[in-house]
């Protein structure tokens, strides 16, 4: 079993933007160091996309928030739609990816977890399940919350566009009193996070996550959270719909998106770095999930 590597580029927000949204108008937006923290406004931002998005991970926490008309987003391997009232989340180094067609108005924050060390400490944050992998990405809020959090947005929005990061003691506490009202609203996936069953599985989410790349069987994870297969795969099945191996088979066939995204690297090479020392079967198994071969994505890709 080869050792773990990172092959796949995580963006940071300059560079992201740079390359899939060029404009010196976009850039004059981005105030101080955006790969701590940055906020616009949807429109200033998405009008600047021109082509879409491909499976792409960031190094930062994203948080779009819509006033009017709808996004579409995918995150991880679901795909998403949000309207007015509702925040989609992307967590720091999640795959996500979107296309350029969507019309609506709203917000964007990210911020990296380091830009609330002194007011919040990692493991408070990590009580925010929707910033987590395996949280509930999809956000419904009430029409007072929602006028609370649009507040927020707006009121971190008018101090950032005017002094940039200056004034931290002022956008940091917002952006946390933000983070506590999404958080009000929150509803996990599974319904509840109270049980044994919903505990292990996004323990078994969280793993995949890490491990994708040179754990493939049900064992595997099995062993790492000393269990049966057999207890392992009724649990899952249980909560989420889905079998242990389709999330596996999931999980790498995204991997393997993100890295044929990158355009430089060959089909051989990608089979390599997510596990598989025969690319027949890595077609196979891709062609299986996404009903086309890997050397037909990228050349889509190619093409947007």
């Amino acid at each position: 079993m080869k050792e773990d590597t990172d092959p796949i580029n995580l963006y940071e927000p300059r560079v992201f933007t740079s390359k899939f949204m060029p404009s010196p108008e976009l850039v004059a937006r981005l105030k101080g160091d955006v790969n701590k923290f940055l906020i616009v406004r949807v429109e200033d931002m998405y009008k600047h996309v021109t082509r879409p998005v491909p499976a792409t991970r960031a190094t930062i926490h994203s948080m779009l928030f819509l006033t009017s008309g709808a996004a579409t987003m995918k995150i991880g391997s679901d795909t998403y739609t949000i309207q007015p009232g509702q925040v989609l989340i992307v967590p720091a180094g999640q795959v996500f990816s979107f296309c350029e067609k969507d019309v609506n108005r709203g917000y964007l924050c990210s911020f990296h977890d380091d830009f609330l060390i002194g007011k919040f400490s990692s493991e408070r944050l990590k009580d925010f399940e929707f910033l987590r992998v395996w949280g509930n990405p999809r956000i419904s809020l009430d029409a007072q919350t929602g006028q609370f959090v649009e507040h927020l947005f707006s009121r971190i929005l008018l101090d950032y566009a005017e002094y940039g990061l200056n004034n931290l003691d002022i956008i940091q506490p917002y952006l946390i009193t933000l983070l506590c009202e999404i958080n009000r609203a929150y509803t996990p996936m599974s319904g509840s996070t109270q049980t044994s069953a919903v505990s292990l599985t996004n323990r078994f989410k969280e793993l995949l996550f890490t491990h994708v790349r040179t754990h493939h069987r049900v064992t595997d994870y099995a062993t790492l959270l000393h269990i049966t297969p057999n207890h392992l795969n009724k649990t899952v099945k249980a909560i989420t719909g889905k079998s242990p191996t389709k999330w596996i088979d999931e999980a790498i066939v995204l991997e393997a998106k993100v890295l044929l995204s990158q355009r430089t690297t060959s089909i051989s090479l990608v089979a390599a770095d997510v596990g598989f020392t025969d690319q027949a079967y890595f077609t196979r198994l891709f062609k299986k999930q996404e009903g086309i071969t890997p050397s037909t994505f990228q050349k889509m890709i190619d093409l947007s």
